[in-house]
């Protein structure tokens, strides 16, 4: 009963822009959560590691954290091919690592497209239900005009409140995930001259 009087208020396109709006807080809130304790971690992880600044340190840590197991992929891979380029591997490991994420980032941002035009789209069918009521009614019932008005105006604000969390949201964590991965970086090519320095790559391969 609650949904239907729902629909009734909002329209069809209001309702689906208002599970599109959870949808891109639950989105939003799950990656970004993630993505500051697996940074947290990280950091965490290399404070501690200055005590014990080793190959084997590094290559035998806890890889759960996927910046500390592309880490982990780096100095393997360079220990058998030191010839790469180390920061192209470093990308392609961290989108591998970090797809899920990603995906969840692309969901935002098709939100922030398509919730403008769901928007447009109740505007019209709000304003389709104005001129029905006039064409067939010789005395339009003000409270009908209203409801279509009402539908036409509420579904393109909702479309825009939509849009423009979702939109910072999704340019918010791109600069997060893009801070990682210079944090990936910056580690990984540490990582390869304490190794080199230390001729110990052949040894903690993996």
């Amino acid at each position: 009963m609650e949904i239907t009087h729902l629909l009734s208020i909002l329209g069809p396109t209001g309702f689906i822009l208002g599970i599109l709006f959870f949808i891109c807080l639950y989105l939003t809130f799950r990656s970004g959560i993630y993505l500051y304790f697996v940074g947290k971690d990280f950091s965490n992880y290399f404070t501690s590691i200055q005590s014990d600044p080793t190959c084997a340190t590094y290559c035998n840590a806890d890889a759960r954290n996927p910046l500390i197991a592309i880490v982990q992929d780096i100095l393997s891979v360079y220990a058998h091919d030191p010839s790469i380029d180390i920061r192209t591997e470093i990308k392609y490991y961290f989108s591998r690592n970090f797809e899920r994420t990603m995906r969840k980032l692309s969901y935002l941002r098709f939100i922030s497209v398509v919730s403008p035009l769901l928007g447009l789209l109740g505007t019209m069918l709000g304003m389709v239900k104005v001129f029905q009521t006039i064409a067939t009614e010789a005395t339009p019932d003000s409270a009908l005009l209203a409801s279509g008005i009402w539908e036409a105006l509420i579904t393109t604000i909702l479309g825009l409140c939509v849009a423009i969390p979702a939109l910072a949201s999704y340019y918010h964590l791109r600069l997060k995930l893009q801070a990682l991965l210079i944090r990936a970086i910056e580690h990984s090519l540490r990582a390869i001259e304490l190794c080199k320095k230390n001729n110990c790559l052949n040894k903690h391969t993996l």
